[in-house]
């Protein structure tokens, strides 16, 4: 039976209450001998974490969704406003899902795309979502055109220091395949047309950059042309970052892959240190082409006006990512909770070491979350009667051991769950967590009182009952009313439904109608618990009358 308990009070309370204990049935909550598991993630799903930084949601690892660092370089947290002089200038993620969709998040330029390309598979991402994959079948790759002022490729804009970086998986690295190009056209001081190039593309399994006119000597009198490459071949089928910077005080120019130098030529009039530096001259009708010849993959193209001292080279960002639960109802004050489980392991997507993009996936079940290779999961956990203020200090989480003994014994109505994850120290791989479950011990109501009877009288009903013998008993609760099931009486003059009648097992209720049908039911609740009692006992009913004598 359904009781349409309705009213504000203890009644109301009680049924609210048995709504949420359905509620934790029906939700992830497994039962035992006096114990009680609550289960997230797997089955369950994440829907309980509600904070997350740099921590996502991935598949393909088990059967269900598991928690995991989000691949590609730190974003920063909500709230905080970098310097507009650190942004890039461009960021072309590709992570839009199709070609035709792919922009330039800065909004400084205007990307398009040739509509032969296609979308990497997941599996070859470097960073975010998406890569480009061009196949080297004559297409016209990725045309960016600058479309605001100020910006570095935009015309006539006094460049000094900048930087040009992005990821790059070549399938073949076939001499002549073009990765990036980069042409304009200028009026110099004498009113000749100069024809600018940036250059880059491969030679000998080397990545070879050439600056045509992009550079002018302080007189405008001359037509340098600068050439650099990486001094070590690049490994087809495996992800490089390659970085070009140029310094403005030095005139220098600096090739990098994978944060080791590779290539230095000075833009100056001696050919090195000290001489007279040349700047960059940007001329109109500018226009860069990525990929227009060039078989692989690119991810993460960025621009920037400044020298990028320390490019970042990890997959996964170093300062690691959190999570938090919501607070969590385990439904009664007190719950003792007895131990935290916690399952998961560690994965690094091949794609970055040139395997062919396949996971590799490590799962230790309930074991240690400290790998050998320093990435790691730590778990914190706080517990209170009130979700805003808990037992321990706000602002200190009790760190625990997955899988073993809690360090105190914590109590309470409410729990809150931490987890931070840490990458490896070549921040290649991350760990994850498949799932928590907290084992608990409810403080449980105690059971309703047995062979509940009711006798009528004149005016009044004999209400009695068999004795709780719980040692927590703090109680008895009557509850009546004049229709099956819905307990809202007021007419009795010891009180409107519920009554609280203390230990005994025996009251008259005096002040009823006669004539009228009532009904009867009792709850019985602990010493510490008397606003959330137990289950009702079986309804009886009784008539009172007057009798004859």
């Amino acid at each position: 039976m359904v009781f349409r308990i309705l009213r504000s009070g203890l009644g109301k309370r009680a049924f609210f209450w048995g709504l949420v204990m359905a509620g934790f049935m029906s939700s992830g909550v497994m039962y035992g001998l006096g114990e009680k598991t609550l289960v997230l993630g797997a089955g369950s799903g994440w829907s309980a974490v509600e904070k997350r930084i740099r921590v996502t949601e991935v598949e393909r690892i088990r059967p269900n969704p598991v928690l995991a660092l989000i691949p590609g370089r730190s974003r920063s947290e909500a709230g905080s406003v970098p310097e507009a002089s650190s942004l890039p200038d461009m960021i072309i993620s590709f992570d839009e899902g199709s070609p035709e969709l792919f922009s330039d998040r800065t909004g400084n330029y205007q990307v398009n795309a040739a509509p032969s390309l296609r979308v990497a598979d997941r599996r070859w991402v470097k960073e975010g979502a998406g890569a480009i994959h061009f196949s080297g079948e004559g297409e016209s790759g990725v045309t960016i055109f600058p479309r605001k002022p100020g910006t570095l490729l935009s015309p006539g804009n006094p460049v000094k220091d900048f930087s040009i970086e992005f990821w790059l998986y070549p399938f073949n690295a076939d001499p002549g395949e073009q990765i990036f190009s980069w042409t304009g056209v200028r009026q110099t001081a004498s009113g000749d047309t100069a024809y600018q190039r940036i250059q880059g593309m491969f030679i000998k399994n080397r990545l070879h950059w050439t600056f045509t006119d992009f550079f002018s000597n302080p007189g405008d009198t001359l037509h340098p042309v600068f050439s650099l490459s990486s001094i070590a071949p690049l490994v087809p089928q495996t992800w490089s970052h390659h970085l070009i910077r140029f310094d403005s005080d030095t005139g220098i120019v600096e090739y990098l892959v994978n944060g080791k130098l590779e290539g230095t030529v000075y833009a100056t009039s001696s050919g090195r240190e000290g001489g007279e530096v040349y700047h960059p001259i940007i001329g109109r009708e500018g226009q860069l082409v990525l990929g227009g010849h060039y078989t692989g993959i690119m991810d993460e193209f960025r621009t920037y006006t400044r020298y990028i001292e320390t490019p970042p080279l990890n997959r996964y960002p170093r300062e690691g990512g959190r999570v938090e639960t919501r607070p969590l109802d385990l439904g009664g004050r007190n719950v003792d909770i007895l131990k935290v489980e916690a399952l998961g392991g560690r994965f690094f997507e091949g794609g970055a070491f040139g395997s062919g993009g396949r996971i590799h996936h490590e799962y230790t079940g309930t074991g240690n979350f400290l790998f050998p290779d320093s990435s790691s999961l730590l778990l914190f956990i706080r517990a209170g009667d009130n979700p805003y203020r808990w037992t321990n200090d706000e602002s200190e989480w009790l760190p625990i051991r997955p899988n073993g003994e809690l360090p105190e014994v914590l109590r309470g109505r409410f729990i809150q769950l931490a987890a931070v994850f840490y990458p490896s120290g070549d921040g290649e791989t991350t760990p994850y967590l498949d799932e928590i479950r907290i084992r608990y011990k409810p403080n449980e109501p105690p059971l309703p009182p047995a062979l509940v009877s009711a006798i009528a009288r004149d005016g009044a009903v004999d209400l009695s009952w068999r004795a709780n013998p719980d040692p927590e008993l703090g109680g008895y609760l009557v509850y009546y009313g004049d229709s099956a099931g819905e307990y809202f009486g007021d007419a009795a003059i010891l009180g409107p439904s519920p009554i609280n009648v203390g230990k005994r097992t025996a009251i008259r209720l005096d002040g009823l109608r006669n004539g009228s049908l009532y009904f009867f039911t009792v709850a019985a609740y602990s010493r510490s618990e008397v606003d959330l009692p137990g289950p009702f006992s079986r309804e009886v009913s009784a008539r009172p009358l007057r009798m004859m004598e």
